[in-house]
């Protein structure tokens, strides 16, 4: 029995074909029954790439097994207003456009999020969250897009995230998926209530996070939580 890690920490650059293929195979096993398409190579092949792409204004959070195996994934990625986004490519969405009644700051993307369905760590998406949304919430006026699944949508609204639906859903990597929004006041209050579920050196970890202002930073405080 391999036992997971219980805390996420910094994917290396080098291990970037490992989590697309994670990403990939965990998409279509939580959707499709563990049946991969014929041509779900091209889709680990086309993540890798994108995320290569990435890499030097992203970071990787992932959580792994004592066998060095992903069991859990996340990315953010600072828009440096030239490289494609996901939400651009897939959805034809212009993000200097989809927003038009918010000052914005800084400008994210959050994506390959995917936990092994035999995850034990209820919460295991909280986690990865909050090292997501750390640069989020560093500043007001940032924002965040996002490819999201419909039902994990709704997980998020159950947690008391709030997201803006910016387009028409679509299907992608086995299930139905829609491009949201998400501005600093709608994480902040999920931030401060789950940061103390990540150690302040994997936050401090994080590149994309500038120093926090004073009205982010809180006491680290543990929470208990039941399996949504």
């Amino acid at each position: 029995m391999n036992l997971e890690r219980n805390y996420p920490e910094n994917l290396g650059k080098g291990q970037i074909l490992d989590l697309a293929k994670f990403i990939v195979t965990e998409n279509f096993k939580h959707h499709s029954n563990n049946v991969l398409p014929q041509n779900y190579e091209d889709d680990i092949n086309s993540i890798c790439d994108e995320e290569i792409k990435y890499a030097e204004n992203s970071e990787i959070f992932v959580v792994k097994n004592d066998t060095d195996d992903i069991t859990g994934a996340i990315r953010v990625l600072k828009w440096n207003y030239s490289d494609v986004l996901p939400i651009q490519k897939i959805f034809g969405i212009n993000p200097l456009l989809a927003i038009t009644n918010y000052d914005v700051n800084e400008i994210y993307h959050i994506g390959r999020f995917a936990i092994q369905k035999e995850s034990k760590d209820v919460n295991l998406f909280k986690k990865l969250m909050v090292c997501a949304i750390a640069p989020v919430c560093a500043q007001k006026g940032n924002i965040a897009f996002a490819e999201i699944d419909s039902k994990l949508l709704r997980v998020l609204r159950l947690l008391g995230i709030k997201a803006s639906v910016i387009g028409e859903s679509i299907e992608y990597l086995g299930s139905e998926t829609i491009p949201v929004a998400f501005t600093y006041d709608g994480l902040i209050e999920f931030y401060n209530k789950n940061k103390g579920l990540v150690s302040e050196e994997t936050l401090a970890s994080n590149s994309l996070v500038p120093e926090l202002q004073e009205s982010v930073v809180s006491e680290n405080i543990s929470y208990n939580y039941s399996l949504v």
